[in-house]
């Protein structure tokens, strides 16, 4: 079920991750996603990337080549992409308000890893989040744990933005969000112009923090901007 304040999805409800958010944020999956066991796509990852090292003329009878293609297929559906699983999807449990804490609320430098869906080489970077508390406040490894499940497919670093903007909008019940991402990509720097020396940076404001240019300054005096 789509989360309260959340817009109907376009069409047919599908078995993605991303039922929750307005389809242009939706990671791309086809339909059969899901239809496979994590057992099975690691099996099947495997015998692909055997292939594949044995094209690049690799020796797979080599002992420290031979389980490489089970380690990353491993790594691939347990760690690198898991975020494409919705039973991973954090649950952002939210506490009154009592003390009525009512200034900017700012969680910076969050450990972001991801994964470039043009090249599948890593995005490493950092997330800097803060809200505007109303009634409640969120737990604050929830942030952390939004971030790392949409860091953790296939992006861009722009739709990663935004999907955990959105999120945290639909959570918390406010539009009083900014998102902002710092990050490294490796398809610019190990390949292509093989820049070492450029970042990335995207972010995404909400509600007072579009509105007041003030509370922005701040959110991006205390991320250290």
């Amino acid at each position: 079920m789509p989360l309260p304040g959340t817009p109907a999805a376009d069409g047919p409800a599908d078995h993605g991750p991303d039922q929750h958010l307005p389809a242009g944020l939706r990671t791309p999956l086809r339909a059969d996603a899901f239809d496979q066991s994590d057992d099975e796509k690691i099996a099947a990852i495997s015998g692909h990337f055997r292939a594949i090292m044995h094209e690049l003329g690799l020796d797979l009878t080599d002992d420290s080549l031979a389980g490489t293609p089970q380690r990353v297929a491993k790594m691939f559906v347990q760690e690198w992409f898991k975020g494409l699983d919705p039973a991973h999807r954090p649950e952002v449990r939210l506490f009154e308000n009592r003390y009525q804490y009512q200034q900017l609320l700012v969680e910076r430098d969050i450990t972001l890893f991801s994964c470039c869906e043009h090249h599948f080489v890593p995005i490493i970077g950092k997330a800097h989040i803060a809200y505007l508390p109303g009634k409640h406040v969120v737990g604050l490894s929830k942030l952390n744990r939004v971030v790392q499940y949409y860091a953790r497919r296939p992006q861009v670093q722009e739709r990663l933005t935004r999907q955990v903007a959105e999120h945290l909008r639909q959570s918390l019940g406010t539009d009083d969000v900014a998102v902002l991402i710092e990050a490294d990509h490796l398809c610019v720097m190990s390949r292509g112009v093989n820049d070492t020396s450029s970042s990335t940076i995207t972010s995404e404001y909400g509600g007072k923090f579009l509105e007041d240019s003030t509370l922005r300054s701040e959110f991006l005096r205390q991320i250290g901007k």
